[in-house]
């Protein structure tokens, strides 16, 4: 029996057809729809470790269904109609942007940074929305659509450092190799003092550990249950975020990001 077609998962630990090819098929949607230009399948197999064989061959059945588009001129595969028609279906029920936007905006406006909301999916945060900053030196690391694993951005850093103990122990067990990926910064024993760092200190700081000469600030947004699910974050050249103006910074990500947590909160947002 194919392992392409069988994963061993569910009840009693019967196999449920087809799993592992929509797991692969998922990990490509979320690359392909993460990125502003699209992705080229070399780079899609690289960053799955998939070959690149099974690589075209799932984007060539997510294609069919309009899930994917293939561009001819560049060879990049970029988010299709279908995956669009998707989207909005769900917004209805899991898009917060409408709720969150003047609370992002009033962020960027009061820092003059670049401010920015994301969400936790999994061991992941996605960027939801991006505010600009009146100041004319910004800084591009985040974008809405982009990923990063928990720990790795402000924003993850945050939500990550108010996980509990156990969920965070996990965390790191299936994540074995962020440090490889991302830079030792980010290895378990590097990022465990940050994440009581941030606990004690009340939000998330990044001085320039994925693009040098950025910085970042993240706050995390709590659902009524005392679960991390967002983060307000910001980022700016690392110059501006100096020793004296990060406190003032930090009370006003915090403040928002309180705010934006009562306003979730609220009966008439479920």
């Amino acid at each position: 029996m194919d392992n392409e077609e069988f994963e061993r998962r569910g009840p009693n630990d019967a196999p449920i057809p087809g799993t592992q090819s929509i797991a692969r098929a998922a990990a490509l949607l979320r690359i392909v729809s993460g990125t502003n230009d699209g992705v080229r399948t070399g780079e899609l197999a690289h960053r799955t470790s998939m070959s690149r064989p099974t690589v075209h061959r799932l984007l060539s059945a997510l294609r069919r269904e309009g899930l994917v588009d293939h561009l001819e001129g560049t060879g990049s595969w970029v988010p299709g109609p279908e995956l669009y028609l998707m989207g909005n279906a769900a917004a209805a029920r899991y898009d917060v942007t409408t709720v969150a936007r003047d609370i992002v905006r009033s962020l960027a406006i009061r820092t003059e940074e670049s401010a920015f909301l994301s969400v936790r999916r999994g061991d992941e945060t996605v960027c939801l929305l991006r505010e600009e900053g009146s100041f004319p030196i910004r800084s591009f690391v985040l974008t809405e659509g982009v990923r990063f694993p928990l720990g790795v951005a402000s924003a993850g850093l945050a939500i990550l450092s108010f996980l509990p103990p156990q969920s965070i122990d996990a965390f790191f067990s299936r994540n074995i190799e962020l440090g490889t990926k991302w830079g030792a910064a980010h290895s378990e024993s590097r990022l465990r003092p940050r994440l009581s760092e941030t606990t004690e200190r009340g939000f998330a700081v990044n001085p320039g550990l994925i693009v040098e000469g950025s910085y970042g600030m993240g706050a995390a947004v709590f659902t009524p249950d005392g679960d991390p699910q967002w983060a307000l974050s910001l980022t700016g050249a690392q110059f501006r975020f100096t020793a004296e103006r990060i406190p003032e910074l930090g009370r006003t990500l915090l403040s928002h990001a309180h705010q934006l947590s009562a306003r979730l909160a609220s009966p008439r947002n479920h």
